[in-house]
């Protein structure tokens, strides 16, 4: 189970590989849905989308054995 811990943890390793990017109320999602919805903009990542997020964040976990033996990314988008 991932903990509030794991997430601070993550963060601080990623600060300064990832932009620190807003969110923003969306009054649409908001209103179509019932409830205050609020959107964080990844699409301001280098990437454009999320993932960079967990990615940086699993490169930087690698021990050196690890990483010496490389890494091999797939995708059908812009994840690889």
């Amino acid at each position: 189970m991932v903990g509030v811990e794991d997430l601070e943890s993550a963060a601080a390793r990623i600060a300064g590989h990832v932009v620190r990017t807003p969110t923003l109320p969306s009054p649409g999602l908001t209103a179509l849905l019932g409830v205050p919805v609020t959107v964080k903009l990844e699409l301001l990542q280098r990437t454009g989308s999320f993932k960079a997020r967990g990615a940086v964040a699993k490169l930087l976990d690698l021990t050196d054995e690890q990483r010496a033996a490389g890494v091999v990314a797939v995708s059908g988008g812009n994840h690889g």
